[in-house]
């Protein structure tokens, strides 16, 4: 019974050896831990010297010395210069293998034109400049309309109305009269009288090679064109001044066409437009540019452009649908990368540059106009410059952690500790 108790109290010993030494060993441990960071920061390269110390929970707080995080119960991580020997920032340093699980791929900077053509769609109109309006010059009555209707397309000189004057009987019968008496001065007041009454010169001549009054006028078209408008209809009387008809010609129309308020100044006056449409598969109707309208739409950022294009056939007609395509003419070569490459976020536009050593430095730039897929460059980059293209966002994420944009973004390109009210430990 003696020997049990003293095996037992044997083995409770052992236990509490064993515990007390894992118990010193891990406070050695730790111990070193805390110290380690110093002794980087000491090591006597540029690269290995701490800048400041972070919580990876809290990333954005720094300390100016290593401790306990105030959020969590961990330690302060370090974060190192990162710098080479001549004191140039070198970036984020990513290994291969999680480049190529990343999928990184790299856009090279280019100099050189840029295609400057446009597609857009648009449709056709009528040309509103090819208008005419017809209206009676004399107050009277419509005895016949030519079974026209709105729509129906007529030549020029169609007959649309006829009209009934009764106005013009007794000027014209005096000027009648006055043709016999052979007098040139009245004749002449006669006939200017028959004018301001609304006669044509052709039906003027009529009444005098005749010799009898004509008070019945038929109103023909002076286009040739679609109807627009028709308001005569038999039996119905006019004043004077009143429309009877519009006709809109057809011998060319308007292709208006919205684009991107951004390419607004690569599109001229006067420029050659190709436009295609699904009814005429492999057909090209050319054009050109006759303005830029002035307002922009609100909605979509738009401005429309109107296109005059020859409609000699008439294979043209108002409400069919084109794609067009607008040249802009020869560009000066200029610096350009894939627009994929940009990082905008509001604040700064960067580019993540890759080296051969597998380290890649966020660059602030000053871009131009996107055209085709292409950026221009107008400060930042230099021709053959690599530039990543995918998975940028997650490096510069990584860039920002890593306190590479900081130094990017200060006036010596060197991060600074933040003051003690910002978050140093006691």
């Amino acid at each position: 019974m003696i020997a049990r108790n003293q095996w037992s109290m044997l083995a409770i010993g052992c236990v509490l050896l064993v515990l007390v030494g894992a118990f010193a060993g891990y406070r050695i441990a730790q111990r070193r831990m805390e110290k380690a960071p110093i002794e980087r920061a000491g090591a006597g390269t540029e690269a290995n010297r701490v800048l400041f110390w972070y919580d990876p929970m809290q990333p954005t707080q720094h300390f100016d010395r290593p401790g306990k995080s105030p959020f969590m119960d961990m330690q302060l991580i370090p974060k190192y210069a990162g710098r080479a020997a001549n004191g140039e920032a070198v970036g984020l340093r990513i290994d291969p293998v999680a480049l190529q699980n990343l999928g990184v791929r790299f856009a090279t900077v280019e100099r050189g034109p840029l295609a400057r053509s446009l597609d857009a769609f648009g449709s056709i109109g009528f040309n509103q400049r090819d208008l005419a309006v017809i209206q009676a010059r004399s107050s009277g009555f419509v005895t016949r309309v030519y079974s026209r209707a709105p729509g129906d397309v007529i030549e020029r000189g169609a007959p649309i109305v006829d009209l009934l004057i009764p106005d013009w009987t007794g000027a014209q019968t005096e000027f009648i009269s006055l043709l016999k008496s052979g007098d040139r001065e009245l004749i002449d007041a006669a006939r200017q009288r028959l004018v301001l009454l609304g006669m044509s010169a052709g039906l003027i001549a009529g009444v005098e090679s005749n010799r009898s009054p004509q008070t019945s006028v038929t109103v023909r078209s002076p286009i040739a064109g679609v109807i627009q408008t028709l308001d005569a209809r038999e039996g119905m009387s006019v004043s004077s001044g009143a429309t009877i008809a519009s006709i809109n010609g057809l011998s060319s129309v308007w292709l208006e066409s919205a684009i991107p308020e951004a390419r607004a100044q690569s599109v001229t006056l006067g420029r050659q437009v190709d436009a295609h449409l699904s009814a005429f598969p492999g057909k090209a109707f050319t054009g050109h540019v006759i303005a830029v309208l002035p307002q922009a739409d609100a909605q979509t950022r738009t401005l429309r452009v109107r296109i005059e294009l020859a409609n000699d056939a008439g294979d043209l007609r108002p409400g069919m649908f084109a794609q067009v395509r607008l040249e802009s003419g020869d560009a000066p070569p200029v610096l350009h990368v894939a627009s994929e490459a940009i990082i905008r976020t509001g604040s700064r536009t960067i580019a993540i540059v890759g080296t051969d050593n597998d380290r890649f430095t966020p660059t602030q730039l000053e871009t131009g106009g996107d055209i085709d897929g292409d950026t221009v460059i107008l400060s930042g980059l230099s021709e053959g410059q690599r530039v990543v293209a995918s998975a940028q966002f997650l490096i510069d994420s990584e860039a920002n952690l890593e306190g590479v944009l900081a130094r990017l973004e200060s006036r010596d390109g060197s991060a600074k500790a933040p003051a003690a009210a910002e978050g140093r430990q006691p």
